[in-house]
């Protein structure tokens, strides 16, 4: 016998007798729900990362403090990325008697690769009108000066001015207001300038010995630039280092990694919903099987023919309905992305094959997990069922085979989260979620069926029906209850992460910090604030100390050579504070936050840069601070949300510690841009301090969490797609039995609207049933998802149990009524002769 060929053809008959509507549909939606996910959420994370790396001007930069050497640029050629390079260094600009040490940017042709430099449209000269920008062709004609507000400022220079820059005389023509690779940090937030590196070697400012930074900046597709920084990784030496967005931009990370993972989570809620349709439909399908494997039992089919003959049925079928919702999927996103189109100006790049490989695999170990313990069974079905109809399916293999179907769809909500402890936390809340929604399924179905001589006629017949098939009606309760929690789990962490991200950077964030504020002007600066109705900022003081030593041992950069982000932190100096309160965007995470008023020598040390220089609580660190020493005891590590943009510190110290140290003040305030004015009174009132403008940068990253948000509510959609499949497998899943039990009843006397009544109790009670379980579910594995992988702070919401049950009711009500209605429709006399 070919059983392939053979199995072939009972699907080709199938499919023309309408058998698989239900379980090809299902399957269909499911695998087009997961593709669409994956498709769409591959092409936002491409356009997330390249939207982000705008801020850094590239995909990829590998920097040095000496010049590079021409095989990364010659191997980024070879393999198709573009390629441009700069040279930064501080350096004065002299114009007549005044002067500016200013941070200047040597560029070559194409740069930045990623973003645009921003120009102002008007001359310098009043400083009180906000300038209008446009986007800069190229870079600086050989013999001019491009420079941004501070040194126009400061150096009290117009258009066309002529400028000092070492050796040469350069020309001032433009005005910088945005450059994609501005950094947020402090050490390169002062007066910046942008000129052509064919004018470097006539200034002559790059000596033996100079402060100098090369930069390649390397850009294309995503894998590419992968493929590149695997070969340029082993060929890094210690004065040279890679960066990308994630390296170099840390208040873009949190945003990144939070939106990658509630996508991933929202793929895994579509493979949660196909589960639950697949398991469904496989249940209505095996049941009008039974009769065909019992006839072939009785030809002489064996057991083992059987198995193979339904595994390559399925197999093909899997292929077949993987492929059309992989294809539907594919034009269901691109449909999106176009609409999307219209709603935010980024270009959504192509997505890779991965979905597509993906979407298929999902499909077929979805359909072969949930298909296996009724294929197993469907083999066991004996020849007598020909004569005795009345003859079952055995359930031989049911625990061992679900169990095998749990641990696949286990294995694929790891593989599709790609974040190992997400994985296991949705794993472990579905496993836990089916085995108490079972039992209390149970229990609650045994307690309404006690009670249901007291209510009503359609009340007591629904009560009746769930009890008389108390177990298709709890696997039915738990399958909709895991699809409905898992949209309504989405919803919880979705609102929650917005709001978060709106609450860490609201419109009012912080955009301006100063910096080296004296003692003697905080009273003075305080007054500023007051006279121009500004809101009066905290100031910070800042202790600049060298780490010496940990635990009695001295500490060298050399200690450090394995890891170069390491190196620079011990040489350079680290800024201290003190506090007696925990900031809010801070959390003790290890040992405890010190008394108020204690004199202890404690010391408070950032999560991150304590595994970096590897720390831990107890140890005893030394700062060399003004050829003094300082020590103290690490007796707490903080995490803190570098995203809000306020003011934050590596390490903090109770007060009295270091008040006798040479210390300044640092603070932020946030300007609206109509009076971007007062910060150019404020520099001339106190030229001493840096005033760091972080506004650009601010724009761009609340515009990126924007369209974030936007894109989390898009992809969520196509869950809800998913959710309509389980509804619709449910009901088909009882429809032979309805149609049956219609037509006794009708045979009877019982009237349509009467079974109508009754079977609407039904639904209400099974759709509350659901409801519940999914409320209950949702909030319990939103707080741990949220709290523990999203670091999010969850916020309990009551309404999420009136919106679980009442969308639990009415959609069951809603989809059983329409499912049933051809049950009803259906002559009593006809389905009586199938009957017999």
């Amino acid at each position: 016998m070919n059983h392939f060929k053979l199995s072939l053809r009972m699907l080709h008959r199938d499919w023309r007798a309408g058998e698989l509507n239900v379980l090809l549909l299902a399957l269909v939606i499911a695998v087009s729900g997961i593709a669409t996910v994956g498709f769409f959420a591959d092409r936002v994370e491409l356009a997330l990362a390249r939207e982000s790396n705008q801020l850094l001007g590239a995909d990829l930069l590998v920097i040095s403090s000496q010049p590079l050497p021409e095989q990364y640029a010659d191997e980024a050629k070879r393999l198709g990325l573009a390629v441009s390079s700069l040279i930064k260094f501080p350096s004065m600009i002299s114009n007549g008697d005044s002067n500016l040490l200013t941070e200047i940017k040597a560029v070559t042709a194409g740069y930045p690769l990623r973003g645009r430099i921003h120009l102002a449209n008007q001359k310098a000269g009043n400083p009180a009108v906000r300038e209008e920008v446009r986007e800069a062709d190229g870079i600086p004609l050989p013999g001019t000066l491009w420079v941004d507000e501070k040194v126009v400022m400061r150096l009290d220079l117009n258009s066309g001015d002529k400028v000092d820059v070492g050796a040469a005389q350069l020309t001032i023509t433009e005005r910088v207001m945005r450059e994609p690779d501005h950094s947020v940090g402090f050490v390169n937030m002062g007066p910046r300038a942008i000129i052509n590196a064919a004018d470097l070697e006539k200034t002559g400012l790059i000596q033996e010995g100079s402060r100098v930074s090369y930069q390649l900046l390397v850009a294309g597709e995503a894998e590419t630039v992968q493929r590149f920084r695997d070969w340029a990784k082993p060929q890094l030496t210690k004065a040279q280092r890679m960066e990308g967005i994630r390296d170099a931009r840390p208040e873009i990370k949190a945003a990144l990694e939070r939106s990658e993972k509630f996508l991933s989570l929202a793929a895994l809620a579509s493979v949660v919903l196909a589960a639950a349709a697949i398991a469904l439909a496989v249940r209505r399908f095996t049941q009008r099987h039974l009769d065909g494997c019992a006839v072939m039992r009785s030809l002489g089919a064996s057991q083992r023919q059987l198995l193979y003959l339904y595994l390559y049925y399925f197999i093909a079928l899997g292929v077949i309905a993987s492929s059309i919702g992989c294809l539907a999927g594919f034009s269901a996103q691109q449909i999106l992305t176009q609409w999307l189109s219209g709603i935010i100006d980024t270009e959504l790049p192509w997505p890779n094959a991965l979905p597509a490989l993906q979407g298929l695999l999902v499909g077929l170990v979805l359909l072969l997990g949930f298909a296996l313990p009724p294929v197993l069974n469907l083999r066991s079905v004996p020849a007598l069922r020909v004569l005795r109809r009345d003859i079952g399916l055995s359930n031989t293999h049911s625990i061992a085979g679900y169990l095998l179907s749990l641990a696949a769809l286990s294995l694929l909500f790891i593989w599709k989260a790609q974040d190992l402890k997400l994985g296991l936390y949705i794993v472990g809340g579905f496993i836990a979620a089916i085995v108490v929604f079972g039992c209390l399924g149970w229990l609650l179905i045994r307690l309404l069926a006690s009670l249901r001589h007291q209510a009503g006629g359609a009340w007591r017949y629904g009560l009746a029906s769930i009890r008389r098939r108390a177990v298709a009606s709890i696997l039915q309760a738990v399958a909709l209850g895991l699809g409905l929690m898992a949209m309504l789990m989405l919803t919880l962490i979705q609102d929650d992460l917005i709001d978060d991200w709106h609450t860490s950077l609201p419109p009012d964030a912080p955009n301006h910090f100063l910096v080296n504020i004296q003692a003697d002007q905080i009273q003075p600066l305080q007054d500023f604030f007051q006279q121009h109705e500004i809101e009066q900022p905290r100031m910070y003081p800042m202790v600049r100390g060298r780490l010496t030593k940990i635990n009695g041992k001295d500490v060298a950069a050399e200690d450090y050579a394995d890891d170069l982000h390491a190196e620079r932190h011990i040489r350079r100096e680290f800024n201290l504070t003190w506090s007696d309160e925990l900031a809010a965007d801070n959390e003790v995470v290890q040992g405890r936050w010190w008394n108020p008023g204690t004199h202890e020598a404690e010391l408070s040390i950032e999560e991150g840069i304590a595994k970096i220089i590897r720390v831990k609580l107890g140890d005893v660190v030394t700062y060399d601070i003004a050829g003094s020493h300082f020590s103290a005891k690490i007796t707490n590590v903080r995490k803190v949300d570098w995203d809000t943009f306020r003011v934050n510190f590596f390490v903090i110290v109770p007060p009295g510690l270091l008040e006798n140290y040479p210390a300044s003040y640092i603070t932020s305030f946030y300007v609206p841009s109509e009076e971007f004015h007062r910060v150019h009174e404020l520099v001339k009132k106190f030229p001493n301090i840096l005033v760091v403008d972080v506004a650009t940068v601010i724009g761009q990253v609340q515009q990126m969490i924007q369209q974030v948000s936007q894109a989390i509510e898009f992809v969520f959609l196509f869950t809800l797609l998913a959710g309509f499949a389980v509804l619709y497998a449910a009901m088909a899943a009882t429809q032979d039995e309805r149609i049956y039990e219609a037509a006794i009843f009708r045979a009877l006397g019982a009237r349509r609207d009467q079974l109508s009544r009754a079977w609407a109790a039904e639904f209400a009670i099974l759709g509350g049933l659901s409801g519940l379980f999914a409320s209950a579910g949702a909030s319990a594995l939103g707080y741990v998802v949220g709290k523990h992988v999203l670091h999010l702070d969850y916020t309990f919401d009551p309404w999420i149990w009136v919106v679980g049950v009442s969308t639990g009711v009415a959609g069951v009500l809603i989809a059983g009524l329409l499912g049933t209605r051809s049950a009803l429709s259906s002559p009593p006399l006809l389905t009586l002769r199938k009957i017999g």
